[in-house]
């Protein structure tokens, strides 16, 4: 195929030429019309041409370094809207922690821990779901007690723990324990007893014990960093947004920059106390918009900031608009539960003006869907001041939305930071605890996209170095066959197919959408005259390879503004 000639930038001034030509590959641009090329020069880490072999090779002297992709596919680097690289890279530091699917499992590593411990010592296990779990339930107060009895255990999944009987004494918990009134919290007690079930929403007491781990040294987090990224390379992604930064932790991606080992570009939201006295929050808030960080860098960034609104999914505490419904999985004995709400109206509202006139983004942890109403009606309201869509204003994970707030979000320009891999791993407990109906409303795509609302692909990535082992999968890849397919483990058919993306969708969703949501579209998300050389070569064709092989697409090569970051 002989691309035509007008496609090609040939702008180059007469004494230069690319340092690198990658010529006769089927290069799909993911620009606006989403164009295919042969070949695409790069000069001085930005591509200067794209087109047909031919022309581009045209551009060579004797220093261009020529690479011939025999055919196959290149693309931009992909993009994941939400990481938390920081817990990620350091959770198996003291020792390897493996994949629980049972109650069993779950017991049994704790019972492994408390062999290494001495009495009195903490064990604490986060972040194994029970929507994972082949028994969809917590583990009991008493199984607990059973495997540690004498040792307190924390089993906490996001913002909701289970606790066993001795952590719940050393926390001073009892049947008469009460949290302050105004306390967004919830200690769940048993119905006939009042005795607390070890259960407890948004609410993280302080414990005397602590585990007997190693404590990594400044050199310990920089190694095991670096090496998460490099990981990310390998998966393709060349672009990370860390959900809820420190200034310790962006301290680190400057150290990783300047010694030339930062090899995917930052974007970083910042967290903040919401629901502290008001000068506190608006302090913090003022820290990040004077931060140097704050300026527009290609490599990193501070671009805004993050906060919690409700609770977990995953944990049965997100803010939903109707009762949770009884649940024995999720451990709700009230059927006028509706979920945890961590803001006040009065002080989103503040948040989001502040942050918002200081053209930062402002996001928020918004998981059900009266959390996502809530925030896109103090986005409406903020909006009569100044513009929303100007400063990115985001929703975070989005995962049940309501069509009037899908309608709403369009309308203001707010942007959706979501992430598919939750369907595939939890759409099975999912469905059979809210029921079909209710499904309808989880990770809506094909309305989103109907309707132009920018979404951007992301993971949550919390633990653990490896793209499918990790707690949550960032392959990118899976990502986009979830998207695509609609299809959960163990789910024999598809949740609501009719909210589907196209594969040219699902690729937006990791490239040029995210660069729209992380404040990049001008530098990268697509191959185009003047971006940023963010490539990836990949074994085949995610437009045309046979769907269920997607997961598996493997990444050969990876460029990082014409640097090489991975090579398989």
């Amino acid at each position: 195929m002989r691309i035509p000639a007008l496609f090609i930038a040939l702008t180059l001034p007469l004494h230069a030429a690319p340092d690198l030509i990658l010529h006769h590959g089927r290069v799909i641009t993911m620009d606006e019309k989403l164009s295919f090329a042969e070949a695409v020069a790069v000069e001085e880490g930005r591509i200067v041409a794209v087109g047909g072999n031919e022309e581009v090779l045209a551009l060579k002297n004797d220093q261009t370094q020529l690479l011939d992709l025999s055919g196959k596919t290149l693309m931009p680097g992909l993009m994941d809207s939400h990481v938390h690289p920081s817990s990620a890279a350091m959770v198996e530091f003291d020792h390897e922690i493996p994949t629980m699917e049972t109650i069993a499992e779950v017991l049994a590593y704790i019972a492994s821990r408390v062999k290494v411990s001495k009495p009195g010592d903490l064990i604490a296990l986060r972040q194994v779901f029970i929507t994972r779990l082949e028994e969809k339930r917590y583990p009991t107060r008493a199984e607990l007690d059973a495997v540690a009895p004498e040792n307190p255990v924390v089993f906490s999944t996001g913002p909701d723990a289970m606790l066993s009987s001795l952590a719940l004494k050393m926390a001073g918990i009892d049947r008469d324990f009460a949290l302050p009134k105004d306390h967004a919290g919830k200690i769940e007690k048993d119905p006939a007893t009042g005795e607390p079930t070890g259960l407890l929403r948004s609410f993280s007491p302080k414990l005397s014990a602590k585990a007997i781990t190693q404590s990594p040294k400044a050199e310990d987090k920089y190694r095991r960093t670096r090496e998460l990224f490099r990981d990310y390379n390998s998966v393709g992604l060349t672009t990370v947004a860390d959900r809820d930064s420190s200034p310790g932790q962006t301290a680190l991606y400057e150290e990783l920059r300047q010694k030339g080992d930062l090899t995917v570009r930052m974007r970083v939201s910042m967290g903040i106390p919401a629901m502290s006295l008001w000068p506190a929050s608006e302090n913090a808030i003022e820290e990040v918009i004077n931060s140097p960080l704050a300026k527009a860098d290609p490599q990193l960034q501070i671009i805004g900031t993050k906060v919690y609104l409700d609770g977990g999914m995953l944990t049965g505490s997100s803010l939903m608009s109707e009762p949770w419904g009884i649940s024995e999985a999720y451990g709700i004995s009230d059927p006028q539960y509706r979920g945890v709400q961590k803001i006040t109206p009065e002080r989103l509202k503040q948040l989001v003006e502040k942050v918002t006139a200081a053209g930062l983004q402002f996001t928020a942890h918004s998981v059900g869907d009266g959390a996502v109403k809530l925030l896109v009606d103090t986005y409406e309201e903020v909006n009569q001041r100044h513009s929303v869509r100007a400063a990115r204003a985001s929703i975070t994970h989005c995962n049940f939305m309501q069509p009037e707030s899908i309608a709403k979000a369009a309308k203001l320009g707010v942007c959706i930071d979501l992430q598919p891999i939750w369907l595939h791993m939890d759409g099975r407990t999912l469905t059979g605890h809210f029921g079909e109906d209710r499904m309808a409303m989880f990770q809506p795509l094909r309305a989103c996209f109907d309707q132009k609302v920018i979404v951007g692909g992301g993971s949550d990535h919390m633990q653990k170095i490896g793209s499918f082992r990790s707690v949550n999968p960032y392959n990118p890849w899976l990502g986009m066959w979830t998207a695509i397919t609609r299809k959960a483990r163990k789910l024999d058919k598809p949740v609501h197919i009719e909210n589907a993306l196209t594969r040219e969708e699902a690729l937006r969703l990791y490239t040029t959408n995210n660069a729209y949501l992380l404040k990049l579209e001008k530098e990268t998300g697509s191959i185009e005259k003047g971006r940023l050389a963010d490539l990836i070569l990949v074994d085949r064709d995610p437009l045309t390879c046979p769907i269920d092989d997607l997961p598996q697409t493997t990444v050969l090569k990876t460029w990082l503004g014409g640097n090489v970051v991975f090579e398989k």
